[in-house]
């Protein structure tokens, strides 16, 4: 899988049901150079980096480049602490509809979401 999260996460296994989500599980890597930065004695998993997180494992489910189009209803609901809780898991219902492949995600840690959205992307 290629990613320009270098050794940023590990994607541990997913699964694929019938109606075509997807549930994936990954592991954060609470060493990267980001952690140090983002935030110094007090690590943040970036918003960003989950977006890209959400963009890549689309791409490797669809077997498709895509280019963020738009996203919508992003809310990041809990902090994500590599330390604390590096194992996530990311469930991402994809629809793709000529161009256009649209997703909505949830990440949770345990019991707890830390994150959903609704992205669009184009196939590039």
């Amino acid at each position: 899988m290629q990613t320009i999260l270098t050794d940023f996460y590990t994607l541990e296994g997913y699964e694929k049901s019938e109606n075509g989500s997807f549930s994936a599980c990954i592991t954060l890597n609470q060493n990267h150079e980001i952690f140090k930065g983002h935030f110094p004695g007090n690590p943040v998993t970036p918003g960003v980096c989950m977006m890209q997180i959400v963009k890549e494992l689309t791409e490797e489910f669809t077997g498709n480049k895509l280019f963020l189009k738009s996203a919508s209803n992003v809310k990041f609901m809990a902090i994500i602490n590599p330390f604390e809780t590096p194992n996530l898991t990311m469930q991402l219902d994809i629809k793709e509809v000529e161009n256009e492949v649209k997703v909505k995600n949830t990440t949770a840690f345990g019991e707890t979401i830390a994150l959903k959205m609704s992205v669009n992307y184009t196939k590039i």
